[in-house]
């Protein structure tokens, strides 16, 4: 679960890290008052979306950027009124965007060096892992891929936690002294330490920078969560916001289902994480595109079948469906029952491959067959995602 810039430095502050002031707005009377607060000085105003590259993005009207830095609260003004409720496209929204509903005015910072600060989740070594660079800005991403040696990476592990050599370790690195090392250092703690008990899969500081006056400040931050652990934690859960998730993703959620978009034409019904993967690995193997991953879990109910497949065919680039069954808690006759009642309550007009194996495989074929519903068996995996690839075509 993601949330948005202005969520995660309040929830910085709470852990010792300072944050410009600023203030979250939803409407024209809500950005007056934030510059009310604010006063005529140099302000910031942000876009809110869960996306980076906000800076580098284009709104579909043509406007630049959804970070801008202003002189003056008139000119402020201007800005907010264009950004909000419009569609910020940048490289990781896709060329549809993300419709701005929130914006975040700031104070402006006189910066003297910018630097980037991160926590995340290594699932290699399964330690978080401190990743930090002096090269901290927009351009992180071309630092990464071009000089990956000015990245500097600290694991720690999860029984001995984050130790103070380690802070002083990395703020040597990015080449602190004296008091700023000290400063750095309770900022590191501060992040891990949220890191840790709010159960995040990343804590991203970019920039963290340092001011004329020799203050360490966070200037945008990025926290993502693992939503396996959300429960533990309601005011983390109370942050989500809706309106920046796929529909189709919040309403599989409801189902217990696993669900996440992605942008081919097959899509896949399976039971397992890994099995997900393979198939879709598979399918692209032949030539197809997965439209999403949709793992139904081991105990699906027929109702939970029903309800999946009503949220694939919702997805208007589907043009074909592939389900893959091993019957092991889940019966395949459950399975089968399930792609019967669905098949019929929605008008299933694409191309629909079923390949079902395990527990009561043979009931399971035999409702599939005497259902009368337009589908293909498949004996292989491999024989389904081949089947399921030529029919998408043929039908385009």
């Amino acid at each position: 679960m993601n949330i948005h810039e202005y969520q995660a430095k309040h929830l910085l502050q709470e852990y010792g890290v300072r944050v410009p002031r600023g203030y979250a707005a939803t409407n024209p009377l809500e950005v007056e008052t934030a510059l009310s607060n604010l006063g005529d000085d140099m302000i910031v105003v942000k876009a809110q979306i869960h996306a980076g590259g906000r800076g580098k993005g284009t709104f579909t009207d043509g406007y630049k950027g959804g970070v801008k830095v202003v002189k003056t609260a008139e000119a402020a003004r201007e800005v907010a009124n264009r950004m909000l409720g419009n569609t910020l496209v940048t490289a990781q929204t896709g060329p549809e965007g993300r419709k701005v509903q929130t914006l975040y005015l700031t104070e402006g910072c006189d910066i003297e060096h910018e630097y980037y600060l991160a926590i995340v989740l290594d699932r290699e070594t399964a330690q978080s892992v401190i990743i930090a660079s002096t090269e901290g800005g927009m351009d992180i991403e071309e630092v990464a891929d071009q000089t990956p040696e000015k990245l500097i990476r600290v694991p720690v592990s999860p029984t001995m936690g984050l130790r103070s050599h380690q802070c002083r370790q990395v703020a040597f690195a990015l080449g602190f002294e004296g008091e700023k090392v000290k400063q750095f250092g309770r900022i590191l703690m501060g992040v891990y330490k949220m890191f840790w008990e709010k159960n995040a899969m990343l804590v991203e500081i970019n920039p963290l920078v340092t001011d004329k006056n020799g203050n360490l400040s966070a200037l945008d931050a990025k926290v993502s969560f693992d939503g396996n652990a959300i429960f533990q934690h309601t005011d983390i859960e109370k942050l989500r916001d809706l309106n920046e998730e796929d529909p189709k993703e919040i309403e599989a959620s409801k189902h217990d289902l696993a669900y996440i978009a992605l942008d081919g034409d097959i899509a896949c019904m399976v039971n397992g994480a890994g099995l997900a993967m393979a198939t879709m690995d598979i399918i692209q193997s032949f030539g197809g595109s997965p439209a999403n991953f949709l793992d139904v879990g081991g105990g699906a109910s027929e109702a939970q079948v029903t309800a999946a497949f009503k949220i694939i065919l919702s997805d208007p680039n589907v043009k074909g469906i592939l389900v893959n069954i091993f019957g092991g808690i889940m019966k395949c006759d459950v399975i089968a029952n399930g792609i019967v009642a669905a098949a019929k309550n929605v008008d299933m007009t694409i191309p629909l491959v079923v390949r079902l194996e395990g527990t009561n495989v043979e009931a399971g074929k035999n409702i599939l067959r005497e259902s009368g519903v337009a589908l293909t068996p498949a004996d292989s995996l491999a024989q389904a995602a081949e089947i399921i690839v030529e029919q998408v075509k043929n039908a385009g």
